[in-house]
């Protein structure tokens, strides 16, 4: 049995601890040690994930790799690991995204000089890049466990490294309120997610019940799956319907998907723009994958009785978030907006239930991750000059930092799924295969696409373009530092949009898996039939 998994997840929780445990200091060399180190361990985090992802055979087994070490005999749960295309390509976007977050905050979390010209809190930097890694190897595990109880631990454990980024590594650029802001915005994240999560827990503890009445005393995800597919576990309909929505309403609230969102535009507006990259390009894909893996692999009945009233959330999420985007004054709110509106497409795409529309889903939370990471980051480097998150404050950006400009266009034009950039990709596919189950809901959802060009090109205008600012006239370009963090994504962004083959090749086994577990096909496309005049057809 290979240990690659076990190694990929461990690498960055040890990590963690060791950047944790490093001597702290106001001294420059040793804050470079702590850094130089976090970004080593992800490094080799993510060596490891491109590992596996090259490892996977999508041609073989649906979970490879598989991995399984005993962990609590008496109720059936064992420290499972195993992976499925969908998971090696989101666990392989996190591990690329975390060295980008880690360079892209290199300075964020420096502890800041007191009156009397001491440092104050000379262990912030350890601190802040500790938790980061922590994140990334609990996401990691989520994306790689085949146990639902494991999955349920580190779904929910993710939570307290992400309260605490939140409130305590906050953005500096929010004013005298900040603080109070930061951590009404962390319990915030917190409760809500808390929420989710205890109903979740509720519907794994009845799920557990129930099949260990039917002889399944385990928390074995293809187990499960396999007797409830073949008949031998058998869900009645009332508590297939109970338990999907304990387990639906957990993810929803992570993804986060309207009603559930309001917590997103408060955590994201006063996190480090590194923080609010982890928030919607890599949290909350969890929330997005579990609807594919546990939803509609465990409850198929349940999903497909539920997946319009989902589709119609879905689609007032893709609206209303990107509506919202187009009249905020702040930079970090909109982009957060726009995520709520990106996050309708992916649900969309899952629950409607077809194999373009669930390729779209999945690629588009890879397309997704990578478009905002550039948006938000290159956000966050005007953020820093300027001293603002305030729209009114910018204007004529391009005339003075002109890379810095050209970077935050990509990242907008990504956003806006411009043909031949990754993000159009995945669009397509999504409303494709919506419109050919629900033609009417896929139609409406193509004026999210005109709402985001909106949202997208207004923010664009109105910071870059025009009279230079007084503010502005003294901001420098991009650094180097800065441009190793952009023009990485930038290549990935404009790659995966002209040859996303790659990807597709590995997600697509996974999709139609998924589509046969709910007992689902494509729709026959409807073609005109003529009639000749002696009544045949041709």
């Amino acid at each position: 049995m290979s240990a690659l998994l076990t190694a990929t997840c461990a690498v960055p929780a040890a990590g963690a601890v060791l950047t944790a445990a490093l001597p702290a200091g106001s001294n420059e060399t040793r804050r470079r040690t702590t850094k130089a180190v976090a970004l080593g361990v992800s490094a080799v985090t993510l060596a490891l994930a491109a590992v596996v992802a090259t490892r996977f055979d999508p041609h073989g087994d649906r979970f490879q790799l598989n991995e399984s070490y005993s962990w609590i005999r008496s109720f059936g749960i064992t420290f499972s690991l195993g992976v499925d295309g969908i998971g090696a390509v989101l666990a392989l976007l996190t591990a690329v995204l975390v060295p980008m977050v880690i360079l892209a905050s290199w300075h964020d979390a420096d502890p800041a000089a007191g009156p009397d010209g001491t440092f104050e809190n000379v262990r912030r930097t350890q601190g802040f890049f500790a938790l980061i890694l922590a994140v990334e190897a609990m996401v990691i595990v989520s994306f790689y466990a085949t146990d639902v109880f494991v999955f349920y631990v580190f779904f929910e454990a993710m939570l307290i490294p992400m309260y605490f980024l939140i409130g305590g590594f906050g953005d500096r650029a929010g004013g005298p309120e900040s603080a109070r802001q930061r951590s009404y915005a962390a319990v915030k994240f917190l409760l809500y997610n808390l929420l989710g999560g205890l109903v979740m827990l509720a519907a794994v503890i009845g799920l557990y019940v129930i099949a260990q009445d039917q002889g399944f005393g385990t928390f074995d995800l293809p187990t499960l799956t396999s007797a409830i597919a073949d008949g031998r576990l058998q869900l009645t309909g009332t508590a297939e319907k109970a338990l999907f929505l304990g387990f639906f309403f957990a993810f929803a609230v992570k993804a986060p998907l309207w009603p559930l969102h309001t917590w997103l535009p408060n955590a994201m507006g006063e996190s480090t723009a590194g923080t609010a990259v982890l928030i919607t390009a890599v949290v909350d894909k969890v929330g997005t994958f579990a609807m594919l893996r546990f939803c509609l692999g465990l409850f198929p009945d349940a999903s497909k009785t539920f997946a319009p009233a989902i589709l119609v959330l879905a689609l007032i999420g893709i609206v209303y978030g990107a509506l919202l985007a187009i009249g905020q004054k702040d930079i970090k709110r909109l982009v957060a907006y726009a995520s709520i509106s990106h996050f309708g497409f992916i649900i969309m795409g899952i629950f409607a239930l077809t194999s373009q529309g669930q390729s779209g889903a999945t690629l588009y939370m890879v397309n997704h991750g990578l478009s905002t990471a550039v948006w938000m980051l290159v956000a966050g480097f005007l953020i820093s000059r300027r001293g603002s998150r305030l729209i009114a404050d910018y204007g004529g950006v391009q005339k003075v930092a002109p890379v810095l400009a050209g970077t935050f266009l990509i990242g907008s034009l990504a956003t806006l799924s411009l043909p031949g950039l990754a993000p159009f990709v995945s669009e397509f596919l999504v409303l494709v295969g919506t419109f050919t189950r629900y033609p009417a809901i896929g139609v409406v959802a193509t004026f999210g696409i005109v709402l985001a060009a909106l949202y997208a090109l207004l923010l664009y205008q109105r910071t870059m373009t025009g009279p230079v600012r007084e503010g502005v006239r003294t901001m420098p370009d991009l650094k180097a530092r800065e441009l190793a963090v952009v023009a990485p994504l930038v290549a990935l962004t404009i790659l995966l949009g002209v040859y996303p083959k790659p990807l597709t090749d590995l997600v697509n086994p996974s999709v139609n898996a998924t589509l046969s577990q709910v007992h689902e096909t494509d729709p026959a496309p409807a073609h005109p039939v003529a009639a000749t005049s002696g009544g045949e057809q041709k």
